[in-house]
């Protein structure tokens, strides 16, 4: 027998509590459970006006911003509404039912003033890390890094080309993103490649760098960069970066040291891939007596038709000497070329007279690269397919999978912030909400988080 038609019964009272519609294994009541925001208005007092209206807690909107990372709704507009309308989302935010939510337009203005003058979301960052390494998640033996590019808020169709000598108008140069990079060519890491013009600049956001490595074939895009630990993948640092090689390269060194100074963490190997295999970096990483578990950048070891390749020649550590097939020395004045390069000449009468010389050279005199950083390569090179290598390439994984999960889960293609602290800020909100579903998992194994609220 068909029921009788339904429609809206409307009561004078209800009986209703927030707190028993919450299921015991929603994600967002496993992770109220081991976040602690409790420090935060202390450190953002000298922040705020002693007079004026009252201001909206801090820690709502930090609440509110991990709901929408932790489900991928990083607009504000779409965040409030949904905040206003999802009982678990309202109970997270520490809302009653008849408690306002508060307007987009306050995002805005606590992200590009309060929160990044104090440095809110990289506190809050750090605080995950250190209950995380409480909780037992991190081991500090051993590390991995990485960077995933992710596509710039600005149009790959709009686009200018000039380099740092672009002429901005005023009404340009007043926008924040603008003005930001304008600030950072001045500084000591500028977001340009000194050693050459970019290619093209974005007029929306000068910061991006323009790139093919994206999902387009070409595109402005940052760089997340991240350093994980080992154990259980949990992300220990991040890094913003426009995306070039050799600012991500630069941006490991940054983690490394600031992982080092923030957390008493010093791993003692580090896996990455061949673009930071460079001769800099695994000398970095060598004089800290870090195992560098890295493939290293080779230049090509393939002589011409005709001639001798580097690796014919040995080399003498105790007189710095390399010596030839024919048993003749090379010997470096000591110069150092472009910064990381010297060179090894023989003497032009030993060529000459080489017997050698007319099957295996073309060149009247014969010389030799090695980069002042070979004995960190050497080094590099005599790890590769140790036990404790291979270990770490196959844990090099675990890295991938957080960036995948930034992507898919969390919808973390393209940024919404413009410039680089705008990056920075919505790589740290995706690097909390992971670090706080691990911490979940580990904190509260007997409840397991139910993949349809994940």
């Amino acid at each position: 027998m068909m029921g009788e038609r339904q429609g809206r019964q409307e009561r004078l009272f209800y009986e209703f509590c927030l707190e028993d519609r919450i299921p015991a294994d929603h994600l967002l009541r496993n992770i109220d459970k081991v976040v602690d925001l409790g420090w935060l208005r202390a450190e953002l007092a000298p922040f705020y006006s002693h007079t004026g209206r009252p201001s909206v807690d801090p820690e709502l909107m930090i609440r509110m911003l991990i709901v929408g990372y932790c489900y991928s709704i990083r607009s504000e507009r779409r965040l409030c509404r949904e905040v206003d309308l999802n009982l678990a989302y309202r109970w997270f935010c520490r809302l009653g039912l008849e408690d306002a939510v508060p307007d987009h337009s306050t995002f805005s203005v606590n992200r590009h003033g309060r929160f990044r003058e104090s440095a809110a979301f990289r506190r809050i960052f750090e605080s995950v890390v250190r209950a995380c390494m409480k909780a037992g998640l991190v081991g500090g033996e051993g590390f991995a890094v990485d960077a995933s590019v992710i596509e710039a808020n600005a149009s790959r169709f709009n686009r200018v080309t000039g380099g740092p000598e672009v002429d901005w108008t005023d009404e340009q140069q007043a926008r924040r993103p603008i003005a930001e990079y304008l600030a950072a060519l001045d500084s000591e890491t500028p977001p340009t490649n000194p050693e050459r013009a970019p290619k093209a600049i974005s007029p929306s956001d000068p910061c991006a760098a323009w790139t093919t490595r994206g999902r387009f074939k070409a595109a402005f895009a940052y760089s997340f960069n991240c350093l994980i630990d080992l154990k259980e993948a949990v992300i220990v640092d991040v890094v913003a970066t426009p995306t070039r090689i050799s600012k991500e390269v630069d941006a490991t060194e940054t983690m490394l040291e600031r992982t080092r100074d923030r957390f008493g963490l010093k791993p003692q190997r580090l896996a990455a891939d061949v673009a930071y295999g460079t001769g800099e970096m695994l000398g970095w990483l060598v004089k800290r007596d870090i195992d560098p578990h890295i493939p290293v950048w080779e230049q090509s070891e393939i002589g011409q038709e005709g001639r001798f390749s580097r690796k014919d020649f040995l080399f003498d550590a105790s007189q710095n000497v390399y010596i030839c097939p024919n048993g003749k020395a090379l010997r470096s004045t000591g110069r150092i070329y472009a910064g990381t390069t010297l060179k090894y000449r023989a003497k032009k009468s030993d060529c000459t007279a080489c017997p050698l010389k007319t099957v295996y050279t073309l060149s009247p005199e014969r010389s030799v690269n090695r980069d002042v950083n070979e004995d960190a390569r050497d080094h590099a090179r005599s790890l590769m397919g140790s036990p404790a290598y291979r270990q770490s390439t196959r844990e090099r994984k675990k890295i991938e999978h957080r960036f995948a999960e930034t992507k898919t889960t969390m919808g973390l293609t393209r940024l919404r912030l413009r410039g680089l602290t705008g990056a920075t800020d919505e790589f740290l909100l995706a690097a909390i909400v992971q670090n706080l579903k691990r911490l979940a998992r580990a904190v509260l194994p007997s409840s397991p988080m139910n993949t349809r609220f994940a």
